[in-house]
């Protein structure tokens, strides 16, 4: 046995997997740079109207001198820095603009963020817009194939698309058909997860996989029609779920 640990196989597609504690593995798909590009325009509009109510406001309550352009100062930056983490600890996990975009953060693990790496992100926004206009956070989410800017690295958030990535679908119907042999956890999921898949292969793979639950196919019943690897493996699924007649 080889004592070097096993390389994890390259991903091929966009999604990331997480596990959470539960042992339940989400698929997430992280959202790219036009994407969160589009978001982030969004809130800086949103956030200049603010500024701009903000002014209004102090201008008609005795002017912008002195005092007041204290005040101003400090309800901008106060706006700058609160506006994304208030949202991102909001139920939704998102500003309005992501919210606009279909966008979310998350943290790592696809579980809510937590205040600490909502802080984090936000307060590495300085270290993402050096030097003009946000390049390192640009380059840094072209770099890393999750889309990850300085800010994510360090707090350990992702931002994804909020709509669920649906891996499975209802499988085709088929009349149920008992296992040749009991079958362990890990196999009934495995046909179930097979079934699911039946609309996203092609006949010829999915005939194929069916072939590899062989041992625990029914035997063909004499005198009826011949049936196909993968119809007897729907049937197979089928039973597993509870369909029995």
């Amino acid at each position: 046995m080889s004592s070097h640990p096993a390389t994890p196989a390259p991903r091929i597609d966009t999604l990331s997997p997480a596990e959470t504690p539960e042992g339940i593995v989400l698929s997430l798909r992280p959202a790219g740079l036009v994407s969160r590009t589009m978001a982030f325009l969004l809130d800086l509009f949103i956030r200049l109207i603010l500024d701009l109510v903000l002014v209004m406001s102090l201008g008609a309550f005795g002017g912008l001198g002195g005092l007041g352009f204290g005040l101003m100062l400090i309800g901008m930056f106060l706006i700058e820095w609160l506006y994304p983490i208030a949202f991102e600890l909001g139920r939704s996990g998102a500003t309005p603009g992501k919210q606009a975009v279909g966008l979310r953060v998350v943290m790592d693990t696809g579980l809510p963020v937590t205040p600490a790496a909502s802080v984090t992100r936000n307060l590495l926004r300085v270290a993402d817009f050096l030097p003009l206009a946000y390049a390192f956070g640009i380059v840094t989410m072209l770099l890393n194939r999750d889309c990850k800017r300085l800010g994510d690295l360090a707090a350990g958030t992702l931002v994804v698309y909020a709509q669920p990535v649906v891996l499975h679908d209802a499988p085709p119907d088929a009349p149920p058909l008992a296992p040749a042999r009991p079958l362990s956890q890990g196999e009934q999921a495995a046909i179930r997860s097979w079934a699911g898949r039946a609309k996203r292969l092609t006949p010829e793979r999915f005939e194929e996989l069916a072939k590899l639950a062989a041992p625990a196919l029914p035997a063909e019943v004499p005198g009826e029609k011949p049936r196909g690897a993968s119809e007897r493996l729907l049937g197979v699924a089928q039973w597993l779920m509870g369909k029995r007649t």
